[in-house]
């Protein structure tokens, strides 16, 4: 049993600010949030201060991925549980914590080299959130939304998230007709899946594939695809409902070659009664990525 809540927070660096804030504010409709960074930005969409936290840096990469446990008795024992498996754990000082707006926090690597940082007791904002067009956000128990990571390492990557942090498998899709090479689907809460993970080519900084966050109407989804295309940001993947959440989304390209996933109506999963499938086919309708550039994290490590 895991010990994670959900997907708290995703850090990036990025050279293009300006864009990344257009994406969010203006296409996807987040409203701005708060942070110890002046030139940075900030997206909230709940009570959290930001759940987006967009760095400027000379290249584009994930700087960390937050998970939320419950308590610090929680905390210790994700700790533990990381050392035990021998990986390096840095306990975030009483500062450190406060930058990313926590009580407590530690950090680590998983095996494909992307930062984690595991915290407890976020600082909440209770200020009314004040959305750019009157979006509302799923978040609450289910946590920001789900994370695509790449990984050299699938193998040792994957045994790490399932045996050591507790996700739960939820499904997968074969990449190859032999069915030995896949994308996993991994679970730690009622959402289908807070993480999934897909083989990659070496990458010398940690990317994503893409970030996926939910609202709680199809008009806000297709109203969002309007603002995008109008802000010639490029449509990564059409409007369809995929078969495994059955999330009704599109994606679009972020500026350093992620993507983003905007969608609604992700199913809730009983793990009284669930269990593990492979699916066959990405989506029941739509979602056609024949005019997509490859994703940076697909790209041959001398591209």
């Amino acid at each position: 049993m895991t010990e994670l809540r959900g997907l708290g927070y995703l850090r990036i660096q990025t050279q293009d600010v300006p864009r990344w804030r257009a994406l969010l504010l203006d296409g996807l409709g987040m409203a701005e949030g708060s942070g110890p960074e002046a030139d940075g930005f900030y997206a909230r969409i709940d009570e959290r201060r930001s759940r987006i936290q967009v760095l400027p840096g000379d290249s584009d990469k994930a700087l960390a991925v937050g998970w939320e446990v419950r308590d610090e008795f929680a905390l210790q024992r994700v700790r533990e549980a990381v050392e035990k498996s021998g990986r390096t754990v840095e306990v975030l000082s009483h500062k450190e914590a406060t930058y990313i707006d926590a009580e407590g926090a530690i950090a680590f690597e998983d095996p494909a080299g992307t930062r984690l940082e595991v915290f407890f007791g976020p600082v909440l904002d209770h200020s009314p959130v004040v959305t750019r067009f009157g979006g509302r956000w799923v978040t609450g128990g289910l946590g920001l939304g789900h994370v695509v990571l790449p990984t050299a390492n699938f193998a040792e990557t994957y045994e790490f998230y399932t045996q050591v942090l507790g996700f739960l498998p939820r499904g997968s899709i074969r990449l190859d007709e032999d069915g030995l090479v896949r994308v996993r689907f991994l679970g730690i809460n009622e959402r289908h899946h807070s993480l999934a993970l897909c083989p990659a080519p070496p990458n010398e900084e940690p990317g994503l594939v893409h970030l996926m966050t939910e609202v709680d109407t199809l008009d806000a989804v297709g109203q969002a695809l309007d603002r995008v295309n109008k802000l010639d940001f490029s449509i990564s993947s059409t409007l369809g409902r995929h078969t495994n959440d059955k999330m009704i989304s599109f994606y679009v390209r972020a500026p350093g070659g992620w993507d983003l996933e905007f969608g609604t109506e992700g199913m809730l999963v009983d793990e009284r009664h669930y269990t593990s499938e492979e699916i066959t086919a990405d989506a029941y309708w739509g979602h056609d990525q024949s005019g997509s550039e490859p994703l940076k994290a697909f790209l041959p490590p001398t591209a």
